[in-house]
């Protein structure tokens, strides 16, 4: 019997959008092989941006993000998204460099349904989205690398529809994570029920056993760790037991105490934390341990939550080979030296673990928090320090959160995509993270007064905001060393307060003790940290012109009045998989594909002008005549002269279209 996916369903699933007008949101409804929707577009490359990487200050410090090759390799396209990346995917140049080669896919689609398609019925609003965003989810995932991860940025708005949807393209079993971004530092009193305070940012992998990189651990996560003992590793206390009992039973048997001789059993539904031959490794280091059979199973049975029947049998304790007396010897003498991993506490009545200070970073947690990742506040700011007087973005994200999003599913030299650039917030992290980087913006406000020279800024270096530099931060003053567990904010907090306390007291502020005080949690601040000195470059471009279009009146497939020279090439090379040949090569074709060439005619394709096409074609080697106007009888002299070779009349057999379906 076949099984039935459960499947997100719309109005209109089944059809493709395309744009009512360029340059501006508005989409209607298409069959699938409409060449409207079908064209493959090329890009146009326009000017590249350079800049020059500043040298080094002694008045700052700079991290290791500043001595980061800046990246050259990116690319800047103004167009439609949809377009954008089906360039990237179809057209050969482009395909071989950007399909399966993208590390990191972040997208916040730069439109509220409510406000963007305000003329339509809400099913139908909806409708489009799903669909729109399908089709380039399609494309996205073709660009991820096996690799790579795609991170969706969404309000409440399609959150709950765009996780379906991305279920259905990348697979439920590759859901990583849902994240929490508060990013509101204050409420909205404006707000008519409540203030909402979080975006949602969903992540997917485009295969299974994807992980992030570790964040770096910050000094308060480090305070929490000490050496009370004289161990050469920080650590903290952690329980010696752990829940699982019940699927553990192995981990559950009695521990003999060296300090007491009591028999220690993990609590009710607990199971001793580590293996038991890492607790006997750790407990022979206090004394002389054997296992033994203490024939207990009611006991261990109790604990595990299951019948003395059915425990699990021959599970020995780790029990003293020497008396007590001498156990409790041998433990005090260990109490004077680092503990191992395993001790005692309470007298000897507790058993706890040591859990040492990580040294690869911290995992990442699923709420992030304005003080860590920055709010709308935080990157509203951004924006109008970077174009003073103008305010156009509504929702902008702030620096710190895709720095973090960056850090964690790339590493450096690695390849950025968003196709919605809005300000460019992604790329402007990314190439001061020493990321490669592709993005694209469909309008042509946008990206000319805030994608493309924000881009600029960020390469010349002028761009100081952001990420690309970082306040000094609190440090020890000279020759003051904070007592275990105080890290310099402690202290400076500790400090601001003392001082509010003693305002009104003079007294109390010549007191020797508070002048101690003071002076053993002296703080200053560090220089400003530059994490980017500009650099790199990227190629700025743009989308051909439409070569195809379909005229409802006459039912057919038409060429436009752009599909002429260089663009009609490009095109048609473009949508029939050739890689064109590039402009330093003496050819007498225009592309090629294999041993398979083409060369594409602006008007009559007949006898005589294939004799002379084909009069040029190396022995072994096929071609592809593309004409705009084909005589009879030219696709048999040309098969009968040339064997694999083919005439290709444009349009009607490059896209063989009729309302209602594919001829």
């Amino acid at each position: 019997m076949n099984q039935q996916r459960l499947q997100l369903t719309w109005y209109n699933k089944d059809k493709v959008l395309i744009p009512t007008e360029t340059g501006k949101y508005g989409y209607k409804w298409v069959e699938p092989s409409d060449p409207r929707y079908c064209e493959t577009h090329t890009l146009v490359m326009d000017e590249y941006v350079q800049g020059e990487q500043s040298h080094k200050s002694e008045e700052y410090q700079y991290s290791e993000y500043a001595d980061l090759e800046p990246q050259t390799d990116n690319l800047l396209v103004h167009g439609e998204s949809g377009d954008v990346l089906e360039a990237l995917t179809r057209v050969p140049e482009l395909a071989e460099k950007y399909v399966g080669n993208v590390k990191l896919v972040y997208i916040d689609p730069p439109f509220n349904t409510a406000q963007t398609f305000a003329s339509y019925e809400d099913n139908l609003e909806h409708s489009i989205w799903l669909t729109m965003m399908r089709d380039r989810l399609l494309h996205l995932k073709r660009l991820l690398s096996d690799d790579g991860s795609i991170w969706v940025h969404l309000d409440t708005v399609e959150n709950h529809r765009m996780r379906m949807l991305l279920d259905e393209v990348f697979g439920a079993s590759n859901f990583v994570a849902e994240i929490v971004w508060g990013k509101a530092d204050t409420s909205r009193n404006d707000a008519k029920q409540f203030s909402e305070d979080q975006d949602y940012i969903y992540v997917y992998s485009k295969a299974e056993g994807w992980r992030p990189n570790k964040l770096p651990r910050t000094a308060a996560q480090n305070s929490i760790y000490g050496s009370p003992d004289g161990d050469k590793t920080p650590w903290l206390a952690k329980p010696g037991h752990a829940p699982g009992a019940a699927t553990h039973q192995g981990m559950v048997y009695a521990i003999q105490s060296p300090f007491t001789g009591e028999l220690l059993y993990p609590p009710i539904g607990g199971c001793w934390r580590l293996g038991q031959e890492k607790m006997f490794n750790a407990l022979s280091e206090w004394a002389s341990y054997k296992l033994e059979n203490l024939n207990d199973d009611s006991k261990r049975a109790e604990i595990c939550g299951v019948s003395p029947e059915s425990v699990r049998k021959n599970v020995p304790a780790i029990i003293l080979a020497e008396d007590i007396d001498e156990a409790k010897r041998h433990a005090n003498l260990r109490l004077n030296q680092p503990w191992p991993e395993v001790f005692f506490i309470n007298n000897g009545s507790r058993i706890q673990i040591k859990g040492y200070l990580p040294s690869g970073g911290t995992t990442p947690r699923t709420i992030w928090g304005f003080r860590d990742v920055g709010s709308n506040r935080n990157s509203k700011a951004e924006i109008k320090a970077l174009f003073p007087g103008k305010d156009p973005f509504s929702t902008p994200k702030p620096e710190r959160l895709l720095q973090r999003i960056i850090h964690l599913a790339t590493n450096p030299g690695d390849m950025v995509l968003d196709c919605f650039a809005g300000s460019g917030t992604t790329a402007a992290v990314a190439q001061k993270m020493g990321r490669r980087w592709v993005t694209c913006e469909l309008l042509n406000s946008t990206f000319e007064e805030f994608t493309l020279p924000r881009l600029i800024k960020v390469v010349d270096g002028s761009d100081k905001g952001g990420i690309s530099q970082t306040e000094g931060e609190r440090i020890e003053a000279e020759g003051v060393v904070l007592p275990e567990g105080v890290n310099p904010d402690d202290a400076f907090s500790f400090n601001t307060i003392l001082n509010k306390v003693l305002s009104a007291n003079e007294e109390l502020k010549k007191s020797t003790v508070v002048k101690e005080l003071k002076k053993l949690t002296k703080t200053k601040k560090s220089k400003t940290k530059i994490n980017w000195r500009g650099g790199g470059g990227f190629q700025v471009a743009h989308l051909s012109k439409e070569c195809f279009d379909y005229d409802d009146s006459f039912g057919r497939v038409l060429l436009t009045e752009s599909a002429t020279g260089s663009t009609l090439v490009k095109s048609i090379a473009a949508n029939l998989g050739f890689r064109m040949i590039p402009d330093h090569f003496t050819s007498p074709f225009d592309a090629r594909r294999g041993d398979m060439y083409l060369k594409v005619v602006e008007g009559i394709v007949d006898d005589n002008v294939i004799d002379s096409i084909v009069g040029k074609l190396e022995e072994g080697k096929r071609i592809v005549i593309a004409g705009t106007m084909v005589m009879d009888g030219a696709r048999e002299h040309l098969r009968k002269i040339s064997k694999g070779s083919r005439v290709v009349a444009v349009p009607d057999d490059v896209f063989r279209y009729a309302k209602g379906g594919a001829r």
